[in-house]
């Protein structure tokens, strides 16, 4: 699993596997996002995170305060090509992103002010290593009837790495068989369906997908066995 001290260490160019170099994005060009990001911060409001994937199970960041929360006019979609990490170029997998319309369920983690640069810079390095989705802020509604302003990172269409088709039969044997550094495409997608469900939430998009992709394994596994 992605750790802390990993991430601290990491070299980008090969801690997460081979990356296309045109498509590695520089410490440069992630302190630039990142400074671009913090300056369209709204009023200096408290800093919350949005996580929908891994961010929920393995967030890693330092946070004051953790809430459920459910962002309007976005829904998951495995719409990023995975070609590092849990995937590689030539067995590359499906990542998680947000593509506009519907509404995401998960987590929302407000950072602790001393230490935001710090707790984002880690952020930016593990989800920004390609530049491949847009950092963008957005109204969250949480549990508790709060709505408050949290930073989410949504699918940027015109990434090399986007595909545009997503539909659990396209994607489900791309994930049932990619694996990387980091781990099987197929343990992400699982993750992903036992945290929800721990938490009582649900996602519509997740049931078809989990279902063939435990088919194409366990059909996988009896013609290996």
């Amino acid at each position: 699993m992605l750790t802390r001290d990993f991430l601290l260490k990491a070299d980008c160019k090969t801690a997460f596997g081979a990356i296309e170099e045109s498509l590695l994005w520089t410490c440069e060009q992630r302190a630039a996002s990142l400074a671009a990001t913090l300056a369209c911060r709204p009023n200096h409001s408290p800093v919350w995170i949005f996580g929908y994937g891994s961010l929920m199970w393995n967030p890693i960041f330092e946070s004051d305060e953790i809430a459920e929360g459910t962002l309007e006019g976005w829904h998951r979609a495995f719409c990023l090509r995975l070609t590092a990490g849990r995937g590689t170029a030539t067995q590359p997998g499906r990542m998680l992103a947000l593509k506009e319309g519907g509404e995401t369920t998960g987590l929302a983690y407000r950072l602790p002010e001393e230490k935001l640069h710090e707790e984002l810079e880690l952020l930016w390095k593990r989800e920004m290593v390609t530049g491949c989705y847009l950092p963008t802020w957005c109204d969250l509604k949480l549990a508790d009837g709060r709505t408050v302003t949290a930073m989410a990172f949504v699918m940027d269409p015109r990434h090399a790495l986007y595909e545009a088709d997503s539909c659990p039969k396209t994607i489900a044997p791309l994930i049932a068989q990619a694996s990387g550094p980091l781990g099987t495409n197929a343990q992400y997608l699982y993750s992903l369906e036992q945290e929800l469900k721990k938490r009582g939430l649900y996602d519509d998009c997740l049931t078809d997908l989990v279902q063939r992709v435990r088919e194409l394994q366990e059909c996988h596994n009896n013609m290996v066995g």
